[in-house]
């Protein structure tokens, strides 16, 4: 992975975030129209950029390097969880926001900046093992996050076991939430990817026209997200700081250092790494909303991994290289 190629990729990146920032300013996009946009790429552009991945043609990964990938994916992702319980420890985060910064520890942004890098900096190829890392994202948002917003809202409370929601009730509703359109592009990518299915010239380059669209789409919203908030909000927490060192850059390259001696696959490495590398994301921050949790450290956190994320995705990068 050329760390010009990744720095070009960043600084592209924070242009597009600029013109979502203009756009909101100048009143040419507010912020119901920036929803919006979300959910066209949630529910369209995405997934047509990952299942475009399947049909390209090119060299292509064995059943075994899936497998592999599946098998490191399910690592980190319990190695990024154990983090989480203590990160929150050494930073002397107070007790009541533990849960933002294990939310932030565990979640990457790997859709809405994860997708649209990898294509950029590894190619289209890469995206088949950014489709398993996505499926693996989606289950675990959906246990350990639903989990861990439900314990500390009843902690936030002081509500008894007896008086939180029901259980069986609401293992029901997180196995329904597992059914989204990020968990089934994911799958039909990967579906597609393994047998090898042939789709007509149309089909193939109205996803493609679809998923080219998801960078300028997604930085834009990113944008307006950046301009909501006041410079103040964003620069002035110390602890967060502590945060963007240990799990933008040590963390990412700590697991990867990790990883390495049984990662043969320099794109399947280079996958994990941006990855790994790529600042929190948003699926938190619209749970915690929905749950009515405080969730002001969650969207400073989120603010600031993303515009630190100009310098911190380079750095993890380069130590590809070494």
């Amino acid at each position: 992975m050329s760390i010009t190629v990744v720095l070009q990729q960043m600084i592209m990146i924070f242009i597009l975030i600029g013109t979502g920032m203009f756009l909101y300013k100048k009143e040419i996009l507010t912020e119901t129209g920036s929803r919006q946009i979300s959910g066209i790429i949630v529910n369209v552009t995405n997934p047509a950029l990952l299942i475009c991945s399947a049909l390209s043609d090119g060299p292509r990964a064995s059943l075994p390097e899936l497998g592999k990938a599946f098998g490191a994916d399910l690592i980190i992702f319990a190695l990024l969880i154990a983090c989480s319980f203590l990160l929150p420890r050494l930073l002397r985060a107070p007790r009541a926001e533990h849960y933002a910064y294990q939310l932030l520890t565990v979640f990457g942004n790997v859709g809405f900046i994860g997708i649209p890098l990898a294509s950029a900096v590894l190619g289209t190829q890469s995206l088949i093992f950014v489709s398993i890392f996505n499926l693996i994202f989606n289950l675990c948002v959906y246990t350990f996050g639903i989990s861990l917003l439900h314990s500390a809202r009843a902690k936030e409370a002081s509500l008894t076991s007896a008086e939180a929601a029901p259980a069986g009730h609401s293992l029901i509703g997180r196995l329904r939430k597992l059914i989204n359109i990020g968990t089934v592009s994911a799958v039909v990518t990967i579906l597609l990817y393994v047998s090898d299915i042939r789709m007509p010239m149309i089909v193939s380059s109205t996803l493609t026209y679809m998923g080219q669209s998801t960078t300028f789409l997604s930085m834009i919203v990113l944008g307006v997200s950046v301009a909501q908030m006041a410079p103040r909000d964003i620069f002035t927490h110390p602890k967060l700081y502590g945060f963007v060192l240990l799990r933008q850059i040590l963390i990412p390259i700590g697991l990867i250092a990790l990883l390495r001696p049984f990662v043969d696959n320099e794109l399947l490495l280079g996958t994990l790494t941006l990855m790994l590398a790529v600042p929190a994301a948003n699926m938190p921050l619209m749970l915690a909303k929905q749950m009515q949790m405080k969730t002001e450290t969650i969207s400073q956190g989120i603010i600031l991994t993303t515009l630190l994320s100009l310098f911190t995705i380079p750095l993890v990068s380069l130590f590809l290289s070494f």
